[in-house]
């Protein structure tokens, strides 16, 4: 599913389908969001990440309604190698301690939808951008370092979805204060934007969505397991016209063009 700031989603088609085209094209890495996990208190990914292990022999990182230490070990033991909690780990920080003490802090991903307030700070949010926490970014991923975390997913609400390219302003400010890897996520519409935010900011990863989503369905959308959720808004190729046609291995090719020693990592 795909929105914009978070929010407005529409269905694109089975994760699974986008995973194993994603994975004929040479990406490295997948992170599957349950993006209304935490909303209806659930957990739904395991049997997704089952079948995609089944055929995909690269790492997958899965978030979404993880709240508890059971929940990791369950994602894990379907296929999952690492895992990224947000809401949790806002309401009981004591989670990132534990979760990193029992399966390592390389397995745990603290992830954190950040947005722009009028004084400038970014405020995070839990439930896909839903609700407003109080907490500061910038201290918040310093203590989910010191608490164990091994990465940290950082999305820009105000830039998802909108093609605009990245918050370099927040990427900044994480990468500055922690020495742990930050993906930045939010807001890639071409492959300059993914320069521009990894020369810019210093950032370890990016994590790229729409980009990929859009372009991919012109290959998806003709197989019948796909066709389903909004198929003649898909159709219309109005989002594809937004984001253009480079697929996984262009975008690739045109990062290494511009000088970048990069690995793919795509966002289902």
């Amino acid at each position: 599913m795909k929105g914009i700031h978070l929010e407005g989603l529409r269905t694109l088609g089975r994760p699974e389908d986008f995973a194993a085209f994603y994975y004929a094209q040479g990406a490295d890495e997948l992170i599957f969001q349950d993006a209304v996990a935490s909303l209806y208190e659930r957990n739904s990914l395991t049997d997704v990440i089952s079948r995609t292990a089944k055929d995909i022999f690269i790492p997958l990182t899965v978030g979404g309604g993880i709240r508890t230490l059971e929940d990791i070990s369950n994602v894990l033991r379907a296929g999952a190698d690492k895992v990224a909690i947000n809401t949790a780990a806002i309401q009981r920080p004591d989670l990132i301690n534990e979760a990193a003490s029992m399966f390592g802090s390389s397995t745990i991903i603290v992830a954190i939808e950040a947005s722009r307030q009028p004084n400038g700070t970014y405020l995070a949010f839990t439930d896909n951008g839903r609700e407003h926490t109080g907490v500061d970014v910038i201290p918040w991923i310093e203590e989910a370092e010191k608490r164990g975390a091994g990465e940290i997913l950082l999305t820009s609400i105000d830039k998802e979805g909108t093609g605009q390219g990245f918050d370099h302003e927040l990427t900044t400010a994480a990468t500055e204060i922690t020495s742990i890897p930050v993906i930045t996520h939010g807001g890639a519409a071409k492959a300059s934007h993914i320069k521009e935010v990894v020369v810019d900011s210093r950032v370890d990863a990016v994590a790229i969505a729409s980009m990929l989503h859009y372009p991919a369905l012109t290959s998806l959308l003709s197989e019948p397991s796909t066709n389903e959720g909004n198929s003649e808004f898909l159709k219309s190729q109005k989002p594809v016209k937004r984001y253009g046609q480079e697929q996984l291995s262009e975008i690739k090719k045109l990062l290494k063009d511009y000088g970048l020693s990069i690995r793919e990592v795509g966002e289902c």
